[in-house]
């Protein structure tokens, strides 16, 4: 079996996430670390919270706390909202660490020594009164295209233009309000990323099994030009700029990296943080030269964060001119919308985790966003399909199955797996169409198209329910209890495979599906082992009471009254 390293993109710190940051990345990094974790393959699923930057310090001034209490708060309820949705990282670690500090400024060092970082002056806004350089985005005023009030120093969010802050009418600083501002010179340090460009063209040149999405993103970028980018910010939360000696650079004093610099850099420290705290070794999985060239390294995100970590993340990597891995296979997610607008942190619009699990237990999200989601194109979350989902998918086809096969076994077989009667042609074609939807639902998950294997995993519990239909064990008991027999021993082996095949995606209800018929096993199944009569026969089974309750139309009508949602700009295909 092979090491798999799997890492999806950092949530930022600036409150709990919404359900399109989960569906664009960490609901799929860890259907896939379960889905390789039941192959048996050796998995280190890695994520951490992106606390440095701008809205970082501004959350936390709202928030009247300093931005490290802010960030300590902020990680573990992030944290704890991973783990009540079932993400099964590894390690969630946090980009404030001593590990990505050092991390960050070995990396700097290893490029400036090659020649591929510079000291530039800049022209930048000055808050007299806040005694502070102001980065873009604490820099706010009139949008001199549209006449937005409120507009940020690096976007407009009304008309979407990209601005200087100098562009701005009536500029005023973010952080107090304070008119009083200069521009003024600084100093930064500037990653050349124009010296690497051909370098980082010829390394996505390898990547061949990347998906269109990703790669169009990347070579985007690279087609229209790179540019040199500031790797610093005049900040003060932040992983410090030093000096060849580690003390403070002259100059540059008081200023740290920009937070795009590091951010990508905690994925190699978020492995020291998990190594130091488990005793394990992390150099293997990051180093080529000490273990790690046997190690597939995947990675998970939304699109916006593509060009990040296709451009400006691999320029850090290969630039530093060591032996780090770097990632094998992107798999970039589009936006999932919330009716006819976006999803958004920072203006509250939509569902967040916390507040959708106070609505229904974490699988109902779970299949929902990964048999819907966002990957050929945009998707749009509405009320109307997650009820229509949920009811068919789960209600009307697994819970139903399961419950229906389980329930009769206990009113009729003494509630154990029956051993009479033989599997004749029936149970024979049942057998070769389920092999044959496995087999499709495992080269989805492989080629990480978790649409497509939802939609195999579904069409296998359809043939359940039709299989029951047809043998119809409680007709046959009336006149053949051997036949009625076979009929129930074969479901209740299919509810044991349908658990092993729905822990990917809904691990939680997996365990309680198994549990009804006294099984554990959540593995994969594989090609050649029995799937129909592998339960011991005289095994107890147990209903465990109703796996998945309708979503009713009062349910819908009252989310709507409180989260908002309309008919227009419906989006479900991709």
């Amino acid at each position: 079996m092979s090491r798999i390293l799997i890492t999806s993109a950092l949530p930022y710190i600036n409150g709990i996430k919404h359900l399109g940051n989960l569906a664009g990345s960490m609901l799929p990094a860890d259907v896939f670390a379960r889905f390789k974790r039941a192959q048996g393959h050796e998995v280190l699923y890695i994520c951490a919270t992106d606390e440095h930057g701008t809205p970082a310090e501004l959350a936390a001034a709202a928030a009247g706390q300093d931005v490290r209490t802010y960030c300590d708060e902020q990680h573990e309820i992030q944290k704890r909202a991973g783990e009540a949705f079932g993400l099964s990282y590894d390690w969630f670690g946090r980009s404030s660490s001593d590990a990505n500090r050092r991390l960050t400024q070995h990396f700097a060092a290893r490029l400036e020594q090659n020649g591929l970082i510079e000291e530039r002056v800049d022209r930048m806004i000055y808050s007299v009164d806040d005694a502070r350089f102001l980065p873009d985005r604490y820099v706010e005023g009139t949008c001199p295209h549209c006449g937005h009030v409120g507009a940020r120093g690096d976007q407009c969010d009304n008309c979407g233009r990209l601005l200087d802050p100098t562009d701005l009418i009536d500029p005023y600083s973010a952080v107090s309000g304070s008119r009083n501002l200069e521009v003024r010179d600084t100093r930064h340090l500037y990653l050349l990323q124009t010296k690497l460009e051909q370098r980082i063209r010829d390394w996505i040149g390898t990547k061949g099994d990347w998906q269109t999405l990703a790669r169009s993103i990347a070579l985007k970028h690279l087609d229209e030009g790179l540019i040199d980018r500031g790797v610093t910010r005049d900040l003060k939360w932040g992983v410090p700029v030093v000096g060849p000696d580690g003390g403070p650079r002259p100059g540059m004093e008081g200023k740290v990296f920009y937070v795009w610099f590091d951010a990508p850099i905690e994925y190699i420290g978020a492995t020291e943080e998990w190594a130091e705290a488990t005793g394990r070794t992390w150099r293997d999985w990051w180093r080529t030269d000490e273990g790690a060239d046997d190690v597939r390294y995947v990675q998970f995100m939304g699109k916006d964060n593509v060009a990040f970590h296709t451009v400006s993340f691999p320029a850090t990597i290969l630039g530093s001119g060591e032996p780090w891995k770097t990632v094998d296979t992107l798999k970039a997610f589009n936006w999932l919308n919330w009716y006819g607008g976006k999803f958004s942190t920072s203006q509250k619009r939509g569902v967040f985790m916390d507040q959708a699990l106070e609505l229904l237990p974490a699988d109902y999200w779970r299949w929902h966003l990964t048999a819907y989601g966002p990957e050929g194109s945009d998707a749009a979350f509405t009320w109307e399909q997650f009820q229509s989902t949920t009811n068919k998918d789960l209600a009307d086809v697994l819970g139903n199955f399961v419950n229906r096969i389980v329930k009769f076994a206990e009113s009729k077989f003494d509630g154990v797996v029956p051993d009479a009667g033989e599997p004749g042609p029936l149970e024979a074609k049942l057998e070769a169409d389920v092999r044959a939807g496995i087999a499709e639902a495992t080269a989805a998950f492989e080629a990480m198209e978790f649409r497509k294997a939802c939609q195999a995993l579904r069409a296998v519990w359809v043939l359940g329910n039709e299989y029951l239909q047809e043998a119809a064990p409680w007709t046959a008991f009336k006149t053949d209890v051997d036949r009625a027999a076979v009929g129930v021993r074969t479901g209740l082996n299919l509810v044991a495979l349908f658990a092993r095949l729905a822990a990917p995606v809904m691990p939680a209800s997996a365990e309680k599906i198994a549990a009804s018929v006294g099984a554990a096993d959540l593995s994969w199944p594989t090609a050649d082992e029995p799937l129909l009569d592998a339960l011991p026969r005289g095994q107890a089974v147990t209903a465990q009471g109703v796996l998945f309750t309708k979503i009713e139309d009062a349910q819908v009508a009252e989310w709507k009254e409180q989260f908002g949602g309309g008919v227009d700009s419906i989006n479900v295909e991709s």
